[in-house]
């Protein structure tokens, strides 16, 4: 070394000079050379000592790294380099010493050293010519150099000519040039050095081997005519053993030196046989089909035309079609072309990229095959990468190419589909790879090409994109997926990664189409996850939703003249609900939600933002900034929003959600408020009981301040009942029945008409809702009314021929609908006072119901022929319909007070006249005669109403209101509202009507005694020789004297029989134990009705008879014949109010309805408590009955002497005789073997009984 070399030398820092000087031996041979120490002046001396002294410590750390300690190695090699980062120089020249010096060394400790040596002169500011040139030479010769360390060894050398570029890139390239064009194929390692050079990270190094690359491979291209270089290449590029994830840089690099090869060829069929060539090696690894990709699109840079053309004929070729599911019926064996299709989509990716600015006119061609690729090829991972991969490429290309704005692409669509099937088929328990990400990223590139996509396919690809997202699992899950994936990934930065993606997706729709239309249609989509029922899902579409709308308030993307923001309304409902959410991550970005919604309100309406909103200077476009947790979406416990994300308290969402969703609310029209209110009410059918809540609270404060302006408040009426039957929480439903009670102030015909809809039949729910409606009084009377006008509407179906359909017009059910609805009403604590208040109207409307429902199942003229062919109710419905006609009238009468006239048919089986059209009339004129003889105080009140009626244009109101009519004459109270003459011209008016019905009624009405007093004693005088008539031998005869004699008694109307009553009863009871059951039926009935008309007059000796027959119609309550049964029953209870007898209504309930021992107990009680003086009769004719034929009067009198032995034992005895009570020991014994177990026990108890008091007695 030469002296100015020594003298220029950089100082060695001074802790290098004392490292470790304790720790080396005393003897350190300096091995510099001669030249070097002739050199040296004695004032240099100290300096000179110093640099050998340094060099000797490295050369000594040179010769330690053969060393076999890892540790100690470690330790010298980190202290070799730190020596290099002071005095580099110093390194290299040791380094050169020690390799001169030691040739022998070790292939792996000179590995080390080139280790060391790349650092070293990486670290050097500036290499000089000598080491410049020594050096290159070095790594050239072991670069190639064969040893056991194989690759490892070669790559080291490989890494210090790489170093040695960065100082002299000249040199470095000159000599891979010599070597790369020697006609031989080039080792490894050179291919090596080029990719690592390739990949430099300093741009200027990069471009300008670039540069020089291009110059080495225009110089190859004489290569492509050699055969041997040829069949190198392509083992080369298809040599096994590499790793198929992770592929040496050589390799890769070698696709790239023969594409630039073949870029640079100008002979078309040389290009051509290569790249067919090369398409027709393996496609089974990625990097492999990778590689090949490439190395079509960079000879597709100058060649765009016989690529084409080569992978066109490729994609003909027969491997090629066997690889497509659309043309080989049977799977592919060869692993070699079964990914064939996915290395044709790289291929086209990468010629749209290689050909830059030449690509647009080749765009949609590309486009075709690509899709037409993925469609026919069999779907897998690999397939959907690489048109992943292809598709991104090739629309950067197309964003780099002048003129990409205003191109319109024709497979848009097609490629939209494409995306469309991927992310559909994307795992939805898993979330492993970028394919989401990458998809939705391609979908923002082509939004911002032409043309724009068509509604329906963007619809459907939001669907599959926000499905693909929002419901992947809970974070806790996609981690426990991700843990078993060969590839593990970041769970959360891949998840946010996807929904940054999606962010912006969602701003390129905006940014394509800024209209309130667009941002409608995003979210609407955005909604139905807002809706989800799981807390995850709803948080993600909040934060998306949140992010839309701060973009699009930010920019102000929506013109206020082009058009109003339509779902601006049902978004604020969801807003609303979801700022009680239990979710606290909801919560929050729901309240920041509402927060750009105001602004976004007031620019919308063109006026000034009252309420400050946040408003940043650069707004986050993605989730990024504003995911402060990663929430586990349904766990319990509520994530904290940090403080410092609290926005300052002048913003809106600092009032409290509350009275934010208030402020919104003013903001809003009508039209927006309507979607607001429809919003919240399909939130009352929630699964989540929070938000059925929150909606029940909106619903009632919305009504509350806004519900006299509302509109389709019938269609909101119909939701609300849909949805009643799901809410379970008491305040909530309680809340939505007091909002329908608001209501009902403003838009009480539209909830009655649309609650109608839902009445047949009548549940429960729906029940509650007309109660609601009615649940302020002065309402009660208006819903009834109008219940009451559409009750009257009254169409019946058209009649169509058997060869017609059947009309849809069903307007008749809304009629049915409000009889139901009256019929439940009556019953409801909410409308009581309404219904007695409306009783004549009601009464009368019921009554011509029951006609119209009559009506309603006449059977058809067209016969069963047409039956068959209309859509006719079934027999259960007719019935059931019929059957709530009458029960609604049945329910008038016992809820208003009238029960006496509900007691009077209800005993004598009256309302069967109700359920047919023939036995109609009968069935009136019974229920007015019993409000006749109950001396009804409704009477008046109806006759008032039955004036209008008898003038109505309905044939069915006229029928019902003559029949009641000719029955009220009977009426002292009908000269207290009409006179005779007036009574006299309304008959003869209907002796004029077209019904024969009622003229034949009119008609007889004229006959009354009211206006031929002369006629009441004719009719007196008739009556004895009718009580004649009883003893006829003909049954009929006698059956038909007794009913005619009814009639009498009943034409004679409140002045009845007189004196002859006594005759009557007499008779009549003296048929009561008759062997014949009509005789026995007619009797009891003449009976009653004698009592009925002699109600409230004091005849001692019909009394008597009255008190004398109690006891056997209450025998016969047990009689075998049904009629007899009833009329029993009725003569009974007639008789018990004649005798003013206390609990009538129990009393005619228990006639009506119970049986068994308690009824009989009861019966007894009060015909043994109110009949005390007639004690010794009803006794006697108890015993008197023991004696009877029949089995249960015989029965019926055992046990009713069985009762009055129990309470009045010394009664009993005085009374019986030895006979009679042999007798009733006889009949006990013989009703122990009775079939009913009540009186098998019952006559055992007496029979101790009895045997007790004997004993008693003869003591």
């Amino acid at each position: 070394m030469s002296s100015q070399e020594s003298s220029g030398r950089p100082r060695v820092p001074e802790d290098y000079v004392c490292w470790d000087r304790r720790s080396q031996p005393t003897t350190i041979l300096l091995c510099k050379s001669k030249s070097s120490q002739a050199a040296l002046v004695p004032q240099e001396h100290q300096k000179f000592m110093e640099e050998a002294y340094n060099a000797a410590i490295c050369y000594k750390m040179l010769r330690d790294m053969n060393s076999s300690d890892p540790l100690h190695l470690k330790y010298v090699i980190k202290k070799i380099k730190k020596m290099a980062q002071g005095c580099s120089s110093l390194v290299l020249e040791t380094i050169h010493d020690y390799l001169k010096d030691n040739p022998e060394i070790s292939n792996r400790h000179k590995f080390r050293l080139l280790q060391v040596l790349e650092t070293v002169i990486g670290a050097s500011d500036s290499l000089g010519e000598i080491w410049e040139k020594y050096y290159t030479q070095l790594a050239l010769e072991n670069m190639t150099k064969s040893t056991e360390l194989e690759d490892i060894y070669q790559d080291a050398a490989s890494h210090v000519l790489v170093a040695i570029f960065r100082h002299s890139w000249q040199t470095v390239t000159q000599q891979l040039e010599t070597h790369l064009l020697n006609s031989v194929f080039p080792h490894r390692s050179l291919i090596y050095v080029m990719s690592k050079l390739s990949s430099q990270e300093d741009e200027d190094q990069r471009k300008r081997w670039e540069e020089q690359l291009a110059q080495i491979a225009l110089k190859s291209r004489q290569f492509l005519n050699s055969d041997m270089w040829f069949k190198e290449m392509q083992e080369a590029l298809t040599r096994p053993g590499w790793a198929p994830q992770e592929q040496p840089p050589e390799k890769a690099f070698l696709f790239t030196y023969y594409g630039l090869i073949l870029q640079a060829e100008e002979d078309s069929t040389i290009l051509r046989t290569h790249l067919w060539a090369l398409l027709q090696t393996s496609h089974q690894l990625p990097k492999q089909r990778e590689g090949i990709a490439l190395t079509t699109g960079l000879a597709a840079a100058r060649h765009l035309d016989d690529v084409w053309a080569i992978l066109d004929q490729f994609g003909q070729s027969t491997p090629m079609k066997w690889s497509l599911h659309n043309f080989s019926s049977k799977k592919l064996e060869e692993p070699q072309w079964k990914w064939a299709s996915s290395t044709l989509l790289l291929a086209y990716g990468q010629v749209a990229a290689k050909a830059r600015t030449h690509i647009l006119p080749w765009v949609d061609n590309i486009l075709s095959r690509m899709v037409f690729y993925f469609r026919s090829s069999t779907w897998d991972d690999v397939l959907k990468q690489s048109f992943l991969t292809a598709t991104s490429t090739l629309l950067e290309a197309i964003h780099r190419s002048e003129g990409a704005h205003s191109y319109e692409l024709s497979q848009t669509g097609e490629l939209l589909e494409c995306l469309i099937a991927l992310m559909e088929k994307e795992p939805q328990d898993s979330l492993c790879t970028h394919s989401r990400q990458e998809a939705i990223n391609i979908v923002t590139s082509l939004c911002e090409l032409r043309p724009p996509m068509d509604t329906d396919r963007k619809s459907r690809l939001l669907r599959a994109c926000l499905h693909s997202v929002f419901a992947l699992p809970q974070p806790d899950t996609l981690e426990t997926h991700t843990c078993h994936s060969r590839e593990p990934h970041n769970v959360q930065a891949l998840y946010r990664q996807t929904t940054e993606a999606l962010d912006r997706m969602l701003q390129s729709l905006v940014k394509q189409n800024p209209t309130s239309d667009e941002l409608d249609l995003l979210l609407s989509h955005i909604y139905v996850w807002l809706t989800s029922e799981k807390a995850h899902e709803r948080q993600r579409a909040m934060q998306t939703c949140v992010c839309l709308l701060e973009f699009v308030n930010h920019n102000h993307y929506l013109d206020p003249e082009e058009g109003n923001f339509t779902r601006i309304g049902k978004l604020a409902g969801m807003l609303g609900i979801l700022c009680q959410d239990p979710d606290g991550t909801t919560q929050y970005h729901s309240l920041e939600g509402v927060g750009h919604l105001y602004p976004l309100l007031t620019h919308q309406k063109g006026g000034p933002e009252q309420v400050e909103c946040q408003s940043p200077k650069e707004p986050p476009q993605t989730h990024t900034e504003r995911a402060a947790v990663w929430s586990t979406g349904d766990q319990g416990d509520t994530t904290l929003i940090a403080q410092e994300t609290v926005p300052p308290k002048e913003h809106i969402f600092q009032l409290g959600s509350n009275h934010a969703i208030k402020v919104i609310i003013r903001q809003l029209s009508l039209a927006e408020l309507t979607d607001f209110l429809w919003t919240v009410i399909d939130n009352l059918g929630s699964a989540r009981e929070l938000h059925t809540q929150v909606a029940a609270q909106l619903l009632l404060s919305v009504v509350q301040e806004h519900g006299t302006k509302l509109e389709t408040v019938a269609e909101m009426g119909q939701a609300i009942h849909q949805h009643l039957c799901t809410i379970g929480n008491p305040t909530a439903r309680e809340q939505a029945l007091q909002a329908i009670t608001l209501l009902a102030h403003s838009h009480a015909p539209e909830l009655v008409a649309a609650f109608l809809d839902f009445s047949i039949p009548l549940d429960s729910h729906a029940l509650r809702l007309w109660r609601a409606l009615g649940a302020e009084e002065p309402m009660s009377s208006l819903v009834l009314g109008m219940l009451l006008n559409w009750l009257r509407v009254r169409p019946l179906p058209p009649r169509t021929s058997g060869s017609s359909p059947q009309p849809k017009d069903k307007s008749y059910l809304r009629s049915l609908a409000a009889m139901n609805t009256l019929h439940e009403l009556q019953f409801a604590r909410e409308f009581k006072k309404a219904v007695c208040e409306a009783y004549p109207e009601l009464f009368l409307a019921l009554l011509t119901q029951v006609h119209y429902i009559l009506e309603l199942d006449l059977p058809t003229e067209a016969g069963a022929e047409q039956q068959a062919h209309e859509a006719t109710p079934s027999p259960q419905s007719s019935m059931l319909r019929r059957s709530t006609s009458v029960e609604a009238l049945k329910s008038l009468l016992s809820t208003t007070g009238h029960w006496h006239d509900f007691a009077h048919l209800e005993l004598q089986d009256t309302w069967e006249y109700f359920t047919s059209i023939q036995t109609y009339a009968q069935g009136v004129g019974l229920l007015a005669r019993a409000m006749v003889q109950n001396q009804c105080k409704q009477i008046k009140a109806l006759l008032s109403h039955l004036l209008p009626s008898l003038q109505s244009q309905e044939e069915r109101e006229r029928k019902a209101a003559i029949f009641i009519f000719i029955e009220f004459l009977y009426s002292p109270a009908l000269l207290e509202v009409l006179s005779r003459q007036q009574a006299l011209a309304i008959l003869a008016q209907g002796l004029e009507d077209p019904n024969p019905k009622v003229r034949v009624s009119s008609l007889q009405g004229l006959g009354n005694i009211l206006f031929h007093p002369e006629k009441r004693s004719l009719l007196r005088r008739q009556i004895p020789p009718f009580l004649a008539g009883f003893f006829q031998n003909s049954e009929a005869m006698v059956v038909g004297v007794m009913k005619t004699l009814s009639d009498v008694l009943h034409c004679l109307g409140a002045q009845g029989a007189g004196a002859l009553s006594l005759s009557v009863a007499i008779n009549a009871r003296s048929f009561f134990d008759d062997e014949r059951d009509k005789i026995r039926a007619a009797a009891m009935a003449l009976f009653g009705d004698l009592v009925a008309t002699v109600a409230n007059r004091e005849l001692r000796g019909l009394r008597t008879q009255v008190c004398q027959s109690m006891l056997p119609l209450l025998l016969h309550l047990k009689d075998q014949c049904p009629a007899v049964v009833a009329q029993a029953k009725f003569a009974f209870y007639r008789c018990a109010v004649l005798l003013c007898w206390p609990l009538q209504h129990t009393l005619f309930c228990t006639l009506a309805w119970e049986h068994g021992l308690s009824a009989r107990h009861f019966l007894w009680t009060c015909l043994m408590t109110h009949s005390q003086e007639e004690f010794g009769i009803h006794l006697s004719q108890a015993l008197s009955c023991l004696h009877s034929r029949h089995h249960h009067i015989k029965t019926w009198a055992a046990l009713f002497i069985g009762y009055t032995t129990c309470y009045h034992p010394e009664a009993v005895a005085q009374m019986t005789n030895d006979i009679d009570g042999k007798l009733l020991f006889c009949t006990f014994e013989d009703l122990r073997k009775d079939p009913e177990p009540g009186i098998r026990e019952f006559a055992t108890r007496l029979l101790s009984f009895f045997r007790e008091v004997s004993t008693r007695s003869e003591d």
